[in-house]
């Protein structure tokens, strides 16, 4: 474990998932942390010190499915209303009444709808990597089927139960450092080359990861923590979170189209695919984040956001913190 960490407090708390694992750092107003696919508390490991420094109370906590919180067996238990839920019961649990809200990725998505659903609880949002799209138009599994052509969008790889896994859970360690590094600025396929996005027909998504090179932010102790959660729990509580979204695009009906009007903050990569093919998404911020404090795509930078830069994005973090109400 990284020296700047050996103070940090883990915790299980109680959850209608089971339990939630989390680990805090520092004290003050509440800063909670979501991760995203494929990952775990640890991503934050740069942004808990550097919070708790600040003087925040920094929470990252294990997304149910993932590392040591619970992994209901039931697909439909990884819908957004429970995620949500089980981020509200966090805070509650941890004697709190409201808190900030950042999460990267899968959890960028669950940290606005978290915003949007419970804006009681959680006060601000910050996203990083995906932005907010709001709820709206055909059911996403139509869209992810015309994605790709002949190939199969990664999203729709995903969706039977066993396939992805069957690829992955032989080889953890390699298949992580692959899909780490297609996504990373500074290994990512070259302009031109297969998409790693998609899948040839009858082949496997690792078929165009790239090879023998870990990103310059993920040491081989790094990949050894994820590596080593990801082959005691499996990956089928992580990819349920995909096998929701039709489920996800139903329960949300009723906020089609729905702002998110808390003080708000993004930070994308300007390399990475989920600002590119969500720029209208980003381009529409003054009416779908109408909070919005400031917007960041950050040059030469991939998908692994406060990873790879991680000094940038902590001092945008907590430039915009200080300018919230504690």
């Amino acid at each position: 474990m990284p020296p700047h960490l050996t103070d940090i407090t883990h915790r299980l708390i109680s959850s209608s998932a089971g339990r939630i694992h989390l680990v805090e750092q520092g004290t003050g107003p509440l800063v909670l942390l979501v991760h995203g696919f494929p990952e775990c508390w640890y991503s934050w490991r740069h942004q808990l010190p550097v919070l708790a420094a600040a003087g925040y109370r920094a929470v990252a906590i294990d997304v149910r499915g993932y590392g040591r919180s619970s992994k209901p067996a039931d697909a439909a238990a990884y819908r957004m209303l429970d995620l949500v839920e089980d981020n509200a019961e966090v805070v509650h649990a941890l004697g709190e009444e409201s808190a900030v809200i950042v999460g990267h990725d899968w959890g960028a998505t669950i940290a606005a709808n978290s915003a949007l659903l419970r804006p009681e609880v959680f006060r601000a949002v910050g996203l990083l990597s995906v932005p907010y799209a709001p709820r709206g138009g055909p059911r996403p599994s139509e869209v992810f089927a015309k994605m790709g052509g002949d190939d199969e969008f990664y999203v729709s790889y995903f969706q039977q139960p066993g396939r992805a896994e069957a690829e992955i859970e032989p080889d953890v360690r390699g298949w992580l450092a692959g899909f780490y590094a297609a996504f990373s600025g500074d290994t990512m396929p070259a302009s031109g080359a297969p998409d790693p996005h998609f899948v040839s027909r009858g082949g496997m998504l690792r078929d165009r990861f790239p090879a023998g090179r870990l990103p310059a932010w993920l040491s081989e102790g790094d990949l050894d923590v994820y590596a080593g959660e990801f082959e005691r729990t499996g990956l089928t509580g992580a990819l349920n979170r995909y096998r929701n979204m039709d489920r996800d695009w139903e329960d949300l009906a009723a906020f089609d189209g729905a702002p998110v009007i808390q003080p708000s903050v993004f930070i994308g990569g300007r390399l990475d695919a989920s600002t590119m093919w969500l720029a209208d998404a980003i381009n529409a911020y003054p009416a779908t984040l109408p909070g919005l404090s400031s917007s960041h795509l950050l040059d030469d930078c991939g998908h692994w956001i406060q990873q790879e830069r991680p000094a940038e994005v902590n001092k945008i973090l907590t430039d915009w913190l200080t300018i919230l109400p504690r």
